[in-house]
């Protein structure tokens, strides 16, 4: 197979919407109905597709063709950084889990090779960011990643990244204080009001909850600055055990 190292995602080069609006087909805000919504997939996934497609003309393969899922194999066994982390979350969709059958990563609690197969999409993470991958890519695919597989997360961690989503689409990037301050409002059960804001000042520029509030004044000794692309999430996280979900991305 090709080398294409370096490979800059093509993901850049895909026009970002204008602005947050309405999709026409499930009249949510446009990403907000990933996977199921098929224009929202549509929406979300062409800045995937662009860096998959890129791949399949290097090797001089047909899209959908027999050697697509042979060289979606052969991207999850090659090193990290060989080709861009879209390609492996795109190879990653290609792929059935060879314990449960599911989509690779996608699978239930319970399987190892999913759960495997998930931790070490972000090494390329670890890899890239922030040289080869921006703040807005990071939270992009962690967006995409938990709405693939939401069974794989707690409620209020799938609900803070669907109701992002729309608005990392268009370039706004929230911080890690912002997004962890959102999943507040979103335990405490402000899920469906929180579907009204239609800017991401709004939705991201709630107040501390007190309870919020309290709980970090007794478990942070030390005071902690917000940092870019909803931090770490998902990266150096623990394996989850059988029957567990993996650790929050938030």
């Amino acid at each position: 197979m090709a080398d294409h190292r370096p490979f800059p995602p093509g993901a850049r080069r895909v026009t970002r919407p204008a602005a947050v609006a309405p999709c026409p087909s499930c009249g949510d805000l446009g990403g907000r109905g990933y996977p199921g919504c098929r224009f929202c997939a549509e929406l979300v996934d062409q800045r995937w597709l662009v860096d998959w497609q890129e791949l399949l003309a290097a090797e001089q393969l047909a899209e959908g063709g027999a050697g697509e899922r042979e060289l979606a194999e052969l991207v999850l066994a090659d090193e990290v950084g060989c080709h861009p982390w879209t390609c492996t979350d795109w190879a990653m969709a290609l792929t059935s889990c060879s314990q449960c059958g599911e989509e690779l990563g996608t699978g239930p609690v319970d399987c190892v090779r999913c759960a495997l197969a998930d931790e070490l999409r972000w090494s390329w993470d670890h890899e890239g960011h922030p040289r080869s991958m921006t703040g807005g890519e990071h939270a992009l695919r962690v967006a995409r990643a938990t709405l693939r597989a939401p069974h794989r997360r707690r409620v209020a961690v799938v609900g803070t990244w669907r109701l992002l989503l729309p608005f990392l689409l268009v370039g706004d990037l929230p911080t890690t204080g912002q997004v962890l301050r959102l999943r507040a409002h979103v335990l405490a059960g402000g899920y469906d009001a929180l579907l009204g804001c239609a800017t991401h000042v709004d939705l991201v520029g709630l107040p501390e909850l007190p309870w919020r509030r309290s709980a970090c004044v007794e478990h942070q000794p030390k005071p902690q600055r917000d940092e870019d692309a909803a931090g770490d999430a998902l990266q150096g996280a623990p394996d989850p055990r059988p029957g567990e979900h993996a650790a929050d991305p938030v």
